[in-house]
Formats: structure tokens, sequence, C-alpha cells
């Protein structure tokens, strides 16, 4: 295009192409349609959704899964702040997403201009960074920053407000554009000596551990977190579950962190996963060591453990894992007792489990969810994604793929059918398996329209037991099985609802059947759903006694 036609909407479209961006998740909107016209000549994919929560979950599974920055873009008004509660989902899950949203006219701020509102206050709270563009040659500049900021130190969402008077303006022929290195996250050093010092005190433990944090529960960085475990000879443990140190897929590791003498706090926080690192949890007299990018997460760091925090370093976590494994390179270590230990104990599972009876009528989660890994297993790069209350967690305990997508630490619902649409974006070969409940199957159950807009299968298996049985099982035990309220749904035909919008779907209440009808589901290269009836049990909670 001729530089004198270009206006804000075409510096966005070459800034995202510089950036290597080529796929954004959006829903249409009045405020964004400039971009819409400028996104014709270029190569960038639009995945265009039903709701724009959707958008931004989509953008989240693509980052978690691709290790790129994500792109959301809506319009502003209401249909940014539909985006916004799925941004704290992204920013628990430490992802690097933009979410850029249309905004009324800066000529008309205060004018009562058409769904005129304070949208990067709404944001700001969610994100690492919330602004409004302030003129037309900022644009390019502008989402170069916002995804700089969204990759750099603790990843996680940022929010960008284009005004459409921004966005149609001319673009000043003499505006700088972005350079390459404006899209790079800034990095940190580390101290060596200090790290030296750090790492010796971990060893002197007779009972080490390593705690991370979502940041690096990908392939990739659950690769890099054996690496570090063979480097260093102590146990590492990725947590990313809002069960905390009760998740499923974590065995009987809550057993082994009471154990613990000396925990290296690698990027993972102290909070309620944790339990604030407080006994019984956690030994009382347990010392800790930090490495983390924020001073924020420090000084609470500090405040918890107080004096039982005996060195701290800020630093990138992949900076420090890089500098920790290159520390000890020329070091032979063996595996430990207290390493085999640790993981015989996060691998445990009941050994009745595998001993369930055939069953039909409402069948055993287990039942419902083990027969599914075969599938899994099928491929070196499948995907499996669990969303829901206690549904979410049996699929855990029960179930692991070479990439994992989850609810995560914000312990949300409903995100599961967006991240498996982006799943299949990202993965095109892959098997994906998507376990969510009945009651997060109405979230956003639209996107199956999505899904088979675009030609991108997946299987999605709901749990059905008829009940928010999360919100039922809280009531349960905190009022008692006769104050029970609000937690009752109808034993749907979820599967019905897929194959009206074009998918394939199975009703399953047989045991034996599960595997069959997965595999049908898979064979018929559609969005599918099987809709299995299942027990409506509490989520394991795992001991070995």
């Amino acid at each position: 295009m001729n530089a004198k036609n270009k206006n804000g909407a075409h510096a966005l479209i070459e800034a995202f192409e510089f950036a290597g961006i080529n796929k954004i998740f959006t829903l249409s909107g009045n405020h964004i349609m400039p971009v819409y016209d400028a996104i014709f000549d270029s190569k960038i994919d639009l995945i265009h959704t039903r709701h724009e929560a959707a958008a931004v979950h989509m953008a989240d599974s693509w980052a978690r899964l691709t290790g790129e920055v994500g792109i959301a873009m809506v319009t502003g008004g209401p249909g940014h702040a539909n985006a916004i509660s799925a941004l704290y989902t992204a920013a628990m899950a430490e992802s690097p997403v933009v979410l850029i949203s249309g905004h009324a006219p800066i000529g008309q701020i205060g004018k009562g201009a058409f769904q005129e509102m304070d949208q990067a206050a709404i944001a700001a709270p969610l994100t690492k960074a919330s602004w409004v563009c302030q003129k037309t040659e900022e644009v390019a500049l502008d989402i170069a920053k916002a995804i700089r900021i969204a990759k750099s130190g603790r990843p996680g969402p940022v929010h960008l407000s284009l005004p459409t008077d921004v966005l149609e303006s001319a673009l000043p022929i003499n505006a700088v554009m972005p350079t390459a290195s404006s899209f790079k996250a800034e990095s940190s050093s580390i101290n060596a000596a200090d790290l030296e010092k750090l790492i010796k005190q971990l060893k002197k433990s007779s009972k080490p551990l390593i705690l991370t944090g979502p940041l690096m529960q990908s392939k990739e960085g659950k690769a890099k977190l054996k690496t570090l475990e063979k480097a260093t000879g102590i146990p590492v443990i990725g947590m990313e579950s809002p069960r905390g140190i009760g998740d499923p897929s974590l065995g009987a590791f809550a057993e082994i962190l009471n154990q613990a003498d000396c925990i290296l706090l690698l990027g993972k926080k102290i909070d309620f996963t944790l339990k604030f690192a407080q006994s019984p949890g956690i030994q009382k007299d347990c010392q800790f060591l930090q490495i983390d990018p924020d001073m924020d997460e420090i000084e609470r760091a500090k405040r918890a453990v107080g004096d039982r925090l005996l060195q701290t370093i800020q630093a990138d976590i992949p900076v420090a894992m890089e500098s920790i494994i290159s520390l000890n390179k020329d070091q032979e270590v063996a595996t430990s007792d207290w390493q085999n230990i640790v993981w015989d104990a996060v691998a445990f599972r009941p050994k009745v489990w595998k001993e369930l009876p055939p069953k039909m009528g409402t069948i055993h989660p287990v039942q419902a969810l083990a027969p599914l890994q075969e599938i899994l297993d099928s491929h070196p790069d499948s995907v499996l994604i669990s969303d829901g209350g206690e549904i979410g967690q049996w699929a855990q305990a029960c179930l692991q793929a070479p990439n994992r997508v989850i609810n995560g630490v914000a312990g949300s619902i409903g995100s599961g059918l967006p991240f498996a649409i982006a799943a299949r974006v990202a993965k095109p070969n892959s098997p994906i398996i998507a376990v969510m409940g009945d009651g997060t199957f109405g979230f956003h159950s639209a996107e199956i329209d999505t899904a088979v807009r675009y030609k991108l299968p997946f299987l999605v298996v709901v749990g059905n037991d008829a009940r928010w049985n999360a919100e039922y099982q809280i009531q349960v035990r905190e009022y008692g099985q006769d104050r029970t309220i609000g937690c009752e749904l109808l034993p749907s035909h979820y599967e019905k609802v897929c194959a009206a919008f074009g998918g394939y779907g199975e009703f399953v209440n047989d045991s034996n059947e599960v595997l069959p009808a997965a595999k049908r589901a898979i064979t018929s290269k559609l969005p599918s759903c099987i809709n299995v009836l299942i027990d409506g049990l509490a989520a394991p909670n795992i001991k070995r006694s």
C-alpha cells in the first residue's frame, strides 16, 4: 500500500507482521472495523469467536502451547467488558496475552461517546499494564511495548485500547516504526556468586525441594525442569493447580512436602496453593530460598516466613534455571533415595481405581477418564485440557499428556472449549482431549460453532453428574447433606448440542463404551462430544495411608 494511504490500523497490522504474529483470536464490533479492513492485505488469520472472553481464553491457550504471545482483539465497551474475566485466568497461569480492545474516539471522550467507558482502568487490576493509545503514530510502538511487557519477567496479560479515530487517522509519513528489539522480552542477569551461595545452601539440607510455578508447565518447560533436576540431584516439582499441594496430578505429594527441610521457590509464589507456607502443610522450621522476577513476591515471602527465608535473588526464572544448570554441568549427580521417595509419592494412585468392576448407568469418574489415556499415549505431542471443578481434578489424577492446559491457579471454569480450539490451531496433527463438567459446558458451548466453521476437530468429554458438583461438595462438607441448594442441573444431552452445531456426539452410560465412543468421535474428524453419565463424587484427595 502507498505510504500516503496508510492509517493507524495499517500500522498495527504491519507491527504484527514484523513481530511474527499470524493468528488473532477475535470477535468483531464497531470499534475494530478499521483493523478488519486493514487485515485483508495481510497474511494474518482471524479466528472469529462467539464470545469475547472465549477470544482471550484462546489467546491464553495458544500462548501456553506455542510459547508465543497470544493476541485477542475485541470491540470496545461491552465487548471489552466481556473479555475482562478471562484475563484473570491468563494472569494466574503466567501466560503472555495481549488484549487489544477497540475504544471510543479520543475526540469524543467525555462527551457521551458510543460505548464510552474507562477501559484501561477496568483491565488494570488483571494485567501487567493497561493503557489507551493516544496517537496514530504511536499505534505500532504501543503494540510492540505491549508484547514486550507481556513476555518480560513473570509473563502475563497486557491490555491496549485503540480508539477508532486513532485507527482511522492517516499515519504520518515520518512515523517511527518499531525495530526487532522493540518486541523482545527484557532479560535480567544473575550474580554467579549469589547463585552459587544459594545452591550450596540448598544442597546442605537432607530433604530439599525445588518448587516452580505455572510458567514452567509447558511441554518445553517440563523438559527443562527434568534437566534441572538431573543437574542438581534435587527433586523439582511444578505447581499450577488451584488445589495446590492437594493437586491430584501430584499424587501423595502433600505427604512429601511436609517432610522437606529446605525449599527453593523458583518462581513459585507463596500463596494459598502452598497454604501460605504454614504448618501442617509445611514443617514450621522448614527453610526457604527464593528466586523470583518480582520484588513484590519476594517481599510477600519475607512476610510469610520471616527469617526462615535465608536468601533471595531477583531474576527471571529461565535465566536462573540456565545458570543453575550451567553451574552444575560438570558434576555427576546420581539419583538419590530422596528423589525416589518424592517421585514414588507423586506417581501414587489408589490400587482400587484399577479394580473397579464394569458398570452401567452412572459410572465412576475413573472409569469415564482412565481409558482415554490410550489416545493421549498415541502421539508424542498430544494435548490434555482439563476444565471444571471436581471433574477437572479427576482428569488431572487419571490422565497425562505431553501438553496440558488447565484452568490453573485462577480456579475459574468454562475455558475448556476455547482452550481446545486454540490447541487445534497450535497443534494441527495431535490428539486433543478436553475434559469438562456439565456445568462447565454451558459457559462457551457456542464455540463449537467456531470449531465447526474453521474445521478444528477435538474431543470433548463431558462428565455429567447433573449438578455443580464442586459447590455441592462444599455445601455438604460445610453445612450438611440436608442444606444443599442451588447446585442442581438436568442430565442434559450435551452431545446433541454438539451435533446441532455440526459436530459429532455420543451419549455414554456404560464404562465399557467410553474408549470405543471416543475413538468413533475422533474418527469423525469433527468437533466431538461424548456425554458420559458419572457418579457425582468429590475430587480425589490422594493419600497412601
